[in-house]
């Protein structure tokens, strides 16, 4: 049986956002064009096509879509963050709804983005179905997700390190492990392939004790980078998925 994803809690979390001057950004201006550009050149996104932006939050990633010439939808669960999305970027469409059951008709987009969502699933699975659902033959998703494999990320946010802070997470977050990516995302219909990003550097943390070492944390994080046979180990997981015909 799948485990369902607290919705209520998940919403609740973020509206504390949607109404307040601090946005839920935690990565630098540099650091969101760089992973972004990663997620299009890996999923092969080509210029002009629509593009479901799928836990778009405030709109970022969906803004940075459209000036790289696509033509973004963006979605979140959250009605407050599509509000303020709404009212930052007016020339986008914005949609509240849940990637467990998305408003969109079959195979209508040309690309989907998981902007950070998938770790927020306790269970996929559902999520992965209804991606295959609204894409078009032979199109692909892009997702990027913290990555349990790295030591930060395991010992910070996964909830069986003794280290483990909830700060600024919701109840439903764990960074993922790629093979449970792949298990998933393969049996729902998809062709998997990963890449591994590290030096995403951080302005923002939520825990105060965190936020002391943070300088120290995106300096550890840019060396680990130079070592590519360490990339399993880095700070991001990207995930490529191609729709597989059946």
């Amino acid at each position: 049986m799948e485990k369902r994803q607290d919705k209520l809690r998940e919403v609740a979390f973020f509206e504390q956002y949607a109404g307040s001057e601090e946005e839920y950004n935690a990565f630098t201006d540099k650091s969101n064009e760089r992973l972004l550009d990663a997620c299009i050149q890996l999923a092969g996104f080509r210029p002009g096509t629509r593009i479901a932006d799928l836990g778009c939050g405030s709109g970022i990633f969906t803004s940075l879509l459209k000036a790289r010439g696509f033509s973004p939808v963006g979605v979140d669960l959250s009605p407050g963050l599509i509000a303020r999305a709404r009212g930052a970027y007016p020339d986008i469409e914005f949609l509240e709804g849940d990637v467990e059951a998305l408003p969109f008709e079959d195979a209508s987009f040309d690309g989907v983005l998981l902007s950070g969502i998938v770790h927020h699933l306790p269970d996929p699975s559902c999520c992965a179905r209804e991606v295959r659902r609204i894409l078009k033959a032979n199109a692909a998703f892009a997702a990027f997700d913290p990555n349990r494999l790295n030591p930060f990320m395991y010992l910070y946010r996964d909830r069986s390190s003794p280290f483990y802070s909830s700060k600024g997470v919701t109840e439903n977050e764990r960074p993922v492990l790629p093979s449970e990516v792949r298990r998933v995302f393969d049996q729902a219909g998809f062709d998997v392939s990963f890449d591994y990003l590290s030096a995403l550097h951080y302005r923002y943390v939520a825990s105060p004790a965190a936020r002391l070492i943070l300088p120290a944390y995106n300096f550890a994080d840019s060396l680990l980078s130079w070592f590519r046979p360490l990339r399993p180990f880095y700070a991001f997981v990207l995930t490529k998925g191609i729709k597989r015909e059946t």
